[in-house]
């Protein structure tokens, strides 16, 4: 390889650093351009996702680029892309995969089990809303959009800001009884701090739930208190995975060389298989997580009803030699025993 290679991205800080990453990757052999686009769900802002064309909303921009050849390449976080797309397009490279699990997110560090009666959590994905009223029905899940980083200011802002407005207040009125000024405890605070203290909120919330493949990504995990939803919450299919998708006649050899990880690559292909079975997408709380272990790809599948209370769920161990046929084989199994059921239903409750 030894031309520019252009890759699409969206223009998030997320979705640069994922593709900076890629770039890194192929800069030893060639020189690499990053072409930022904006997408469907990235102009759509007073939407959920689930409502931005289904599953897409913040692919096909980037994918219409490469067919027409603006670019050579498209980068996407793996669980944003349709599991049907254009013949003419391929998943070049899927490199290795970051962690896959979902974290709460709180001010103070509690617990799920922890979180009062009532409490308000965050959260646009109707699996992790459906995964979360399953183990807390009493919660309010409330939705949340925007960026990683918007998403943590706003989780964080009402608590910095009462703070902040405590102490000015305790200087108006001459109280000595913190050991800083507030000008020195804003000093303190890190860059994110800051932009939530000038945040305006419509909701307080007590906890989040994101990707932890973002939060690291972004560098933000070692600032924040977190808690693993493991083993109870089943990530999305493909959570914590980068595809890189190009023209099937053009660099996919090349890409895929230099970028595909095969065990990555096994086990994303399972959960999407499966998912696209189910005919889930982004319509229906589908969590569904496989993990390669020696002649096996351990897999486990929930599918849920949108409030929480139905659920269809299976674990397996799928022969490698042949995982894609018996994810197919799992999905039917489970679409029998009433899972195509729970996708039809949320497919009529979203278009409602």
């Amino acid at each position: 390889m030894t031309e520019t290679i252009r890759l699409a991205t969206r223009g998030s800080e997320l979705a640069l650093r994922q593709t900076q990453r890629v770039a890194r990757a192929l800069e030893s052999r060639r020189e690499v351009e990053l072409v930022e686009v904006e997408t469907t769900g990235d102009s759509v802002r007073d939407e959920l996702i689930h409502r931005l064309g289904r599953t897409g909303a913040f692919v096909r921009s980037l994918d219409e680029k490469v067919l027409d050849g603006g670019v050579d390449a498209a980068v996407h976080s793996m669980k944003d892309m349709p599991t049907e797309f254009p013949e003419k397009l391929a998943v070049a490279g899927v490199p290795e995969r970051a962690p896959a699990d979902d974290v709460l997110l709180t001010p103070g560090g509690a617990t799920l089990s922890e979180l009062p009666d009532g409490a308000t959590v965050g959260t646009s994905s109707l699996r992790r809303k459906a995964q979360l009223l399953s183990s807390r029905p009493d919660l309010a899940v409330e939705p949340l959009r925007g960026n990683v980083d918007t998403r943590v200011e706003k989780l964080l802002a009402p608590a910095l800001q009462t703070e902040h407005r405590r102490r000015l207040e305790a200087e108006e009125e001459g109280d000595s009884s913190y050991d800083r000024t507030a000008e020195e405890w804003f000093d303190d605070r890190s860059e994110l701090e800051r932009r939530a203290l000038g945040r305006e909120v419509d909701v307080v919330f007590d906890a989040i739930v994101l990707a932890e493949a973002g939060l690291e990504r972004m560098g933000l995990l070692e600032r924040l208190e977190f808690e693993r939803l493991t083993p109870s919450f089943v990530p999305a299919p493909g959570q914590g995975a980068v595809a890189v998708t190009a023209r099937a006649d053009g660099v996919v050899d090349d890409l895929h060389h230099e970028l595909d990880h095969p065990r990555t690559r096994v086990e994303t292909t399972v959960e999407r298989t499966v998912l696209e079975t189910l005919g889930g997408g982004c319509v229906a709380p589908v969590g569904i997580y496989a993990v390669l272990q020696g002649e096996y790809v351990h897999t486990r599948v929930r599918v849920l009803s949108q409030d929480g209370t139905e659920e269809v769920e299976a674990t397996r161990d799928l022969p490698v030699e042949r995982h894609a046929e018996a994810a197919v084989e799992l999905a039917e199994e489970l679409a029998d025993r009433g899972a195509a059921d729970l996708v039809e239903r949320a497919r009529r409750e979203g278009d409602a």
